[in-house]
């Protein structure tokens, strides 16, 4: 596989790690590198290694993965936008992280990198079948999901210290449609 397919490839799996990072910005009152680079590091971290387990899982299984990543990935999404939502909407404040969808705590950012990394477990599997140098191709693509992660949280926090809760809530419900997109490209044009 040439470079410019890898990159593609590796902006491409990023894209729901870059939106998800977005909410994770509108969410935060004070922008914080710290968080931008966790959310670097989580997102980051997961596209790399999911494609490394759908590398040597390889054709086995990927009937079963491709039946259920969409399901997956459209449940934690949901989960994490209606609660997003939720504390948006209440009066609690939370004092100890400038945010309501639950800082970078472990829970909830397992629950973001593993739903947006789902893809990236199939095309591990594709690299398999293509005889790709994985080591080099998941470093390309942790890399670049990183500085897009790093990114999306810059540019949400942009818009999100302006617009407070309304920029929550529209986080929320961008991630319940990120997730109905995910959803519904793999059950009708999948």
């Amino acid at each position: 596989m040439d470079i410019i397919s890898l990159l593609a490839i590796s902006v491409a799996l990023s894209m729901d790690a870059f939106s998800v990072s977005i909410c994770k910005g509108l969410a935060t009152k004070k922008f914080s590198v710290k968080t931008a680079l966790l959310c670097g590091l989580w997102f980051g971290g997961f596209q790399a290694l999911m494609p490394i387990i759908g590398y040597f899982l390889g054709a086995q299984f990927e009937h079963f993965i491709t039946n259920i990543d969409h399901w997956i990935a459209f449940g934690l999404l949901l989960v994490i936008g209606i609660n997003m939502i939720r504390e948006a909407l209440s009066d609690d404040e939370d004092e100890d992280c400038g945010d309501s969808c639950g800082c970078t705590g472990f829970k909830t950012m397992l629950m973001m990198a593993i739903a947006t990394s789902i893809d990236a477990l199939a095309v591990g599997v594709t690299f398999a079948f293509l005889k790709v140098n994985i080591w080099f191709s998941v470093l390309v693509i942790g890399i670049t999901t990183f500085l897009f992660s790093f990114a999306g949280v810059r540019i949400g926090n942009i818009f999100g210290s302006r617009y407070s809760k309304i920029a929550e809530i529209t986080g929320g419900v961008i991630l319940i449609l990120l997730g109905c997109k995910i959803l519904v490209e793999h059950l009708f044009f999948g």
